[in-house]
């Protein structure tokens, strides 16, 4: 169990350098002068038979690179989505810190907690589970608080505890299921914008219309889409990972909670059955 939770582990990291280093290349790659440099008059171009204007030099424009570009196409849309960005990286560390086997279920809690009940010093094993704040010693202190009801009664307490705990845990994963809804919503919005400015430029138009102020547009909408998917698919893919984290965590957890009430019941039970026969030789010398 603890190597495919490592493996998970590996997985979501490895994907997140790879996300990390694919943006970094996009941002940083310059945009190819041919694709940029074009000037408005080369694209209407002159008559077949016209050979003085085909003869003309035309000036090439100022080659922009790709992250200028890229950042005054997203505009406002895009510093939103740069911000969820920057919100899902760092949920994605936090929960990948928090969601971990080790922090659920302690060894060294675990082996001081058997040691004590070993020495059947339950007063200890309760005292210790008490201070401790992870899923396993929450559930295990409810258990024994229960014990002197019944074993049936401390189990179905300690259940009820591990469900509001799975569900706690799982209201953190929750923030990426919103934001693999919401990035494809906010895209979708750049692409209205977008779609709005190029059409706007169209209708504007008297006599002659500039198509790279469409295609300003048009890549304005394009882009705002694949950033906003681009935002969307690792936060569905991190959701679903972490949901699965966490169902794991919990089950593991308390089978293992469980296991120790039972010895726990079984330890206090044999010693009350040991301390038993001595209670009638003490009577008559009371008397």
């Amino acid at each position: 169990m603890m190597g495919a939770q490592r493996h998970g582990a590996r997985s979501g990291a490895w994907f997140l350098l790879l996300l990390a280093t694919w943006w970094t290349a996009l941002a940083v790659s310059p945009v190819s002068p041919k694709a940029w440099a074009q000037n408005d008059d080369q694209l209407a171009a002159p008559a077949a038979g016209d050979k003085t204007a085909a003869a003309q030099p035309v000036e090439p424009k100022h080659t922009q690179s790709w992250l200028s570009w890229f950042i005054r196409s997203s505009g406002l849309i895009g510093l939103f989505i740069l911000g969820l960005s920057i919100y899902f990286v760092s949920t994605v560390s936090r929960l990948f810190y928090e969601l971990r086997m080790v922090v659920a279920l302690p060894p060294e809690i675990i082996g001081r907690a058997e040691d004590r009940l070993q020495q059947r010093d339950f007063k200890g094993v309760f005292d210790l589970v008490k201070e401790d704040d992870s899923f396993f010693s929450r559930v295990v202190s409810t258990g024994i608080s229960e014990l002197p009801n019944g074993l049936p009664e401390a189990r179905d307490a300690m259940e009820r505890v591990g469900e509001a705990l799975t569900v706690e845990m799982e209201k953190r994963i929750s923030m990426l299921a919103v934001l693999g809804t919401l990035g494809p919503m906010i895209g979708l919005l750049g692409t209205l914008l977008g779609m709005i400015n190029s059409f706007g430029v169209i209708a504007r138009s008297d006599v002659q219309m500039r198509a790279s102020e469409v295609a300003a547009g048009i890549s304005q909408a394009l882009l705002l889409t694949f950033e906003g998917v681009g935002l969307s698919v690792p936060a569905i893919y991190f959701f679903a990972l972490f949901r699965n984290r966490v169902q794991h965590i919990a089950v593991t957890t308390m089978l293992r909670a469980d296991q120790f009430l039972r010895h726990f019941a079984h330890a206090a039970r044999g010693k009350k059955a040991a301390a038993g026969p001595a209670e009638p030789a003490l009577k008559p010398t009371s008397r």
